[in-house]
């Protein structure tokens, strides 16, 4: 009995550890992705593993990350909220009008005025989908197409169909300026160039840091530090394990998911404004294209579509993922479009790596 019992511990001990590694393997399998396609690219690309190229990919990708934190909440409550790419169009619109009609005035009067209407824009979208999902209980799916619809119609009727630009001085630094400049001869300056730069000399300054950036790593930190210390944050993943538990446990449901889909909407509108600065101006669908890349941000970065798991920090390793897809296969030569089919393909590999390590857990 004894041998018996010893050569039972002893068999299963290798599949115990064997279920470890790949629990192990499931949680850090988006890491190993990215480092893959950095070293991948890095070999069969010249211009890939450049300063230039990175800070250019962060710029590129800062939109579609901040897309991405509010709906990081959602999705981990087991919702969805499909409206967060027409809240951004209809965010730029409305952001573009405002700073229109004050063309003359300053520019941080104008910038702030921007702000508080992209706010605006934000808690209305999100305190309308919460009042819908939470109080109606109308499937999230449902509710937020209903709002997208909204969203594009208003954002068209505003802008009449054509782009509404801002043509106001200094804009344009404020969404593609840097951190930091730094020239051989005239030394480190922030937020600008070094004084006495000017003309051809301009070609010999290096610039660290894109503004976009810097917006999206301070939305990103207050997002992480909401989700992971605070009741808030715990609150989310109690309803998105079960919410009838959690409303047992005496949580406030109703409540958190009001919270939730205003975030979302926030972080939309937030997208808006940062895609205002850069380009300028709004776009009605602005934002169109890229809501089907804030979802698969989150999904690569090992959010569970069930409920109940995700980080902001997974949520930032899938937009990097997607910026390395996007970038690598333009450097390479490849068609534009495959770009979709490479980040669906990937969207696929997360979903099926999801459901190994749900299946290895049981």
């Amino acid at each position: 009995m004894t041998t018996s019992t010893e050569g039972a511990g002893t068999a299963g001990a290798p599949n115990i550890r064997g279920a470890q590694a790949l629990r192990m393997l499931g949680r850090v399998w988006a890491w190993l992705f990215l480092l893959g396609l950095v070293a991948f690219f890095s070999l069969t690309t010249p211009h890939f593993f450049d300063l230039f190229n990175f800070q250019a990919m962060g710029a590129n990708t800062a939109v579609v990350l901040v897309l991405a934190l509010g709906q990081t909440f959602v999705i981990i409550t087991g919702g969805i909220d499909l409206s967060v790419g027409y809240v951004m169009g209809l965010a730029t619109i409305v952001i573009s009008l405002v700073m229109q009609s004050l063309i003359g005035y300053p520019l941080p009067l104008a910038v702030l005025a921007g702000l508080i209407a992209a706010l605006g824009v934000g808690l209305a979208a999100g305190l309308l989908n919460g009042v819908i999902i939470a109080k109606l209980q109308v499937s999230p799916f449902i509710a937020t197409l209903g709002t997208l619809g909204i969203a594009q119609g208003i954002a068209f009727v505003l802008s009449g169909g054509p782009p509404v630009s801002i043509p106001m001085p200094g804009l344009g630094a404020l969404g593609n300026g840097f951190v930091a400049y730094w020239h051989p001869d005239m030394g480190l300056a922030f937020f600008g160039l070094p004084e006495g730069v000017a003309g051809q000399e301009v070609r010999n300054v290096r610039s660290f840091v894109p503004l976009q950036l810097l917006y999206a790593g301070a939305l990103t930190a207050f997002c992480a530090w909401l989700l992971s210390s605070t009741k808030f944050g715990r609150h989310v993943y109690a309803i998105g394990g079960s919410a009838k538990a959690a409303l047992r446990a005496g949580i406030p449901v109703r409540r958190n998911l009001y919270k939730v889909y205003i975030l979302s909407s926030l972080m939309a509108s937030m997208a808006g404004l940062m895609y205002v600065l850069r380009f300028t101006g709004g776009v009605a669908n602005s934002g169109d294209a890229l809501m089907l890349s804030s979802i698969a941000a989150i999904v690569i970065g090992g959010a569970s579509l069930m409920g109940g798991e995700g980080r902001i920090i997974g949520t930032l390793v899938g937009a990097m993922i997607i910026a390395v897809i996007q970038n690598g296969l333009v450097l390479l030569g490849i068609d534009p479009f495959w770009q979709y089919s490479a980040v669906g393909a990937v969207i696929i590999l997360a979903v099926l790596a999801d459901q190994a390590k749900y299946r290895i857990a049981r």
